[in-house]
Parts: C-alpha cells; structure tokens; sequence
C-alpha cells in the first residue's frame, strides 16, 4: 500500500468512527507506530484532526467533520450569521438548514 493510499484510508477511517488508537491504526495497516504518528502528523496539517494522551485518547476527527464535505469558510459562515437575525419564517429556517450543511461549527440558532 502507498503512503497516501494509507493515509486516505486513515482518513475514511477516522471520519467512520470519529476516533481511533495508534494501536489499532498500527494493526488495520500493519505499520509501525512512527508511521502512523509521521501519517497522522502530514494530515493534521492539511485535515481537521488531532491526537490526545492518556485514557481514552487517540486520534479523533473533530466533531461535524466528514471528508468530501464542503464547509464555510469562518467569514462566509459569520455573514449568513449575522442576515439571519433579518429573516423569518421559511427563509429564517432556509437559512438555518444552509449553515446546519455547511457550516463546521453549529450555528447560532434564532429562535423562531
């Protein structure tokens, strides 16, 4: 398997179960553990993910990502923000369905 198969893998992975030990990861891909943390390090950079220490920590996919997903960038996200304190109605809850798709963050909810 190629580096980036692997990695791509791994993505597909974490995105599936959210979180995963380098133990696992060292199996399912019989690699080493520098491996995988060198792995894990290049798509930190580019993907939203990170490891944790200790009890229960691992590698995790940060909560609402998905790959292939396309997402606001944190201005386009605050604009629609901002215009949807002007709406009501079938817009108010169009506009929320668009930042619930789109945006990373939940959005700030109106009430209606």
């Amino acid at each position: 398997m190629k580096v980036n198969e692997r990695r791509m893998m791994i993505l597909e992975l974490l995105c599936e179960r959210r979180n995963e030990s380098i133990e696992n990861l060292m199996f399912e891909f019989n690699a080493s553990n520098s491996t995988i943390r060198r792995d894990i390090q290049e798509l930190s950079i580019s993907y939203p993910i990170y490891t944790t220490q200790g009890n229960g920590g691992g590698v995790h996919a940060v909560e609402g990502w998905y790959l292939g997903r396309k997402y606001l960038k944190p201005n386009q996200q605050e604009l629609l923000e901002k215009l949807t304190y002007s709406l009501e109605g079938k817009e108010l809850e169009t506009m929320q369905s668009i930042l619930a798709s789109f945006a990373m963050n939940n959005p700030k909810r109106r009430n209606l």
